[in-house]
């Protein structure tokens, strides 16, 4: 049977995680190893200089085998690849994210970051996103398609799937988009504002805005036009 490890950035009580989690269950063996807390924006970092602790954890999901850790989301996959996961795991699946994973925010990303640390034990890698507030129902009626898609299909090392689901109803989406590439439009506007200052100590604070106009073919053009949005993020390193 198939062993599919499980993990994200929003932590092992995010409730992305759980719905990932059952949806691998109709696709091997599922291994949860995620971080006990959140980790959003942390990108590939990992840890080298102190322990890492795995303790084993209750979970809403039955019939997997779940732990949390005081690591990474790289460290969560490291350690199931390593010595958790026993024989290692034949397939990682990251998410689901609260947020997109497109255009510039994959540097940032550590749903994507643990997803490129798997790849890059060469294990075959899906992440999985979606709008941070919005319904679920775009998600939940096309991830199990997209899912067993994907899985078969192969990947470079250090190659990933990345998918993400817009934030509209199942009457709004257009459908899906294959083979989106990674934006290179400005995703970003703004500056830094001044919150606060104690003598010559300064507190800044971001004040950005996105911008949801992408070029044909991108990741970003395919949300911003309600598409499910299909492609491969590779790390160059």
């Amino acid at each position: 049977m198939r062993k599919i490890l499980v993990t994200n950035d929003d932590g092992i009580t995010s409730e992305g995680i759980a719905r990932l989690a059952e949806l691998a269950k109709d696709f091997g063996e599922v291994w949860v190893v995620a971080p006990e807390t959140q980790y959003s924006a942390s990108s590939h970092s990992a840890t080298f200089w102190k322990p890492i602790d795995v303790w084993p954890v209750d979970f809403p999901v039955k019939d997997v085998h779940a732990f949390a850790t005081s690591g990474t989301p790289a460290d969560c996959v490291s350690l199931g690849i390593s010595v958790i996961v026993p024989g290692g795991p034949d397939e990682v699946f990251c998410g689901i994210n609260r947020g997109y994973n497109i255009s510039t925010d994959i540097q940032y990303s550590a749903t994507v970051g643990a997803a490129l640390e798997s790849a890059s034990h060469g294990i075959h890698t899906i992440a999985f996103s979606e709008h941070h507030e919005a319904p679920h129902d775009v998600t939940d009626k096309y991830i199990a398609q997209i899912a067993e898609e994907l899985l078969d299909k192969p990947l470079a090392k250090n190659e990933i799937w990345n998918v993400n689901f817009p934030g509209c109803s199942v009457e709004e989406c257009k459908g899906i988009k294959y083979d989106c590439v990674m934006s290179q439009d400005d995703f970003y506007a703004g500056n830094y504002n001044i919150v606060g200052q104690d003598g010559d100590r300064i507190s800044y604070l971001t004040d950005w805005e996105r911008n949801w106009k992408g070029t044909e073919g991108t990741d970003l053009a395919a949300i911003a036009d309600n598409y499910i949005s299909v492609g491969k993020v590779r790390n160059y390193c």
